[in-house]
Order: structure tokens, then sequence, then C-alpha cells
């Protein structure tokens, strides 16, 4: 992203900053609370199944409240899975529903924006532009940048905590081990940047098609009859047909790479 688009990003979103602090907040407990997820099972496996010495934060805590009582150990495991599940839910909750809620909003403000700039452009641009890839900008789009406010842009930041916290959780466990799985991280980072610029060529060339397929659609519809008049249903037809099929190479191109790049990380 340009820094010129990063920019008009933040200017959009500074009206919600307050709601994107408490989704972030939410995000926060999200990611924590699945990083506890794992914890009253290991405690339960240690300290019911196997009865080994106590180990871990969590294993000292629900000791220290139970005792040495294995039923009571057990209650207090299956209580935390339960308090961290509900925490969790609540917090991926109220996430998705913030930047929901954030994500209309900039679009609204982000559209009405772009139409008050399309009527503000010159008529020789809109001479050269086509009416159909201008709605398309308008709808397509922007339905696209509030997709990913409602579902990227925290949702994003939850995967990076999480895997922090695995990282730093590793650490813990055995900091040797995790040097060594760290080990081939810069040669996945290159891989998966390297298939990212590509992704992104590819994702602009599709929404271009799409919007010259609009644009024909938008030139055949308005003035129908005309085309009815001199009979060019079939060459219309065609015509759209080959933009069609145009697009799908276009779109089956760029969910090749974006299938490449999944097993290469994996």
């Amino acid at each position: 992203m340009h820094q010129s688009e990063q920019l008009r990003l933040r200017h959009l979103l500074r009206p919600h900053a307050a709601a994107l602090a408490l989704g972030l907040l939410a995000a926060v407990g999200e990611g924590v609370a699945d990083l506890l997820e794992p914890w009253p099972i290991k405690v339960v496996f240690d300290d019911v199944l196997r009865s080994r010495p106590a180990h871990g934060w969590m294993t000292h805590l629900i000791v220290s409240l139970a005792g040495q009582d294995r039923l009571a150990i057990l209650k207090l495991a299956a209580l935390a899975v339960l308090a961290i599940a509900v925490t969790g839910a609540l917090c991926s909750y109220a996430e998705k529903s913030i930047t929901t809620s954030v994500g209309q909003w900039v679009m609204h403000d982000l559209r009405r924006t772009l139409y008050s700039h399309i009527q503000r452009l010159s008529l020789a641009y809109h001479d050269q532009k086509r009416t159909g890839d201008l709605v398309s900008r308008v709808t397509s789009d922007i339905d696209a940048i509030q997709s990913f406010i409602a579902s990227g842009l925290l949702s994003a930041f939850i995967n990076v905590l999480t895997l922090a916290g695995m990282v730093g959780v590793m650490f813990y466990i055995n900091w040797r081990f995790t040097l060594i799985a760290l080990s081939v991280a810069p040669l996945l980072a290159g891989v998966v940047y390297r298939y990212t610029r590509r992704i992104k060529r590819a994702a602009r060339e599709v929404r271009k098609k799409e919007g010259e397929i609009a644009s024909v659609i938008e030139e055949v519809l308005s003035s129908i009859r005309v085309v009815k008049a001199f009979a060019r249903e079939d060459y219309e037809q065609r015509r759209l047909e080959e933009e069609s099929l145009e697009s799908v190479g276009i779109a089956l191109a760029a969910r090749k790479l974006k299938a490449r790049l999944a097993p290469l990380v994996d």
C-alpha cells in the first residue's frame, strides 16, 4: 500500500479510533484465550492422570486452590476450560461486532467521498473513462475494503498475537527446539513476500477486468433500443462472453497463485 493510500485510510479510520481500540482490546482477549485453551488440559494430564510434580503457573494456581485432591483439581480444570471458552467467545463476538460496524461506516464515508470526487472530475476524464468501470469502483472495490476492515484488519492482528504467544510459549518450554523450528522463518518470509506481490498484481487485473465487464453491460443496457433496432444481440452476447472468458482466465491465474502459496508455507 502506498503512503498516500495509507494516509487516506488513516483519515477514514480516525473518527472510529475509540471503537477500534475496543475492538483491539477484544482481539487481545481472544488471542489470550486461544493461548490459554490447552493449559487446563495439560493440568489434567499431568496432575490427575499421571500425578507428576506441579509445573507451570496454571498448575500451581489450580493445585494451590484445590490441594492434592484429584477430583477437585479436575473440577477446577473443567471450570477453567469453561471460563476460557466463554471469555474467548465474548471477545470474539465483541471484536466481530465492532469491526463490522466500523467497516460499514467506513464504507459509507468512502463511497460518499469517492462519489463526490467522481462528480467533480473533468468532462475529458469522463469521456475517456467507461461508466461501468466507475460504477465498479464505487460498488465492488468499496465492498472489498469493507470486507477487509470487517474480517481482515483485527483478524490479522489476532493471528499475529497468537503466533507471537505460541513462539513465547515454545521458548518457555524449550528455547533450543524453538530456534530450530524458527530457522526456516526467513525462507518462508521470502516466499510469502514474493507470492504476495504477485497475488496483488493479479488481484488488480481481476478488478480491472470486472470493471470492463460492467462497462460492457452498462453500454448495452443503456442503448438497448439501438441494439434491438440493428439486431446486434448476438454480437453483444459474443462480446460479453469474450470479456467473461478473459475474466475467468485472469481469476483462475490469481487463484492458482494463492493455491500455490498455502502448501509452500505449510
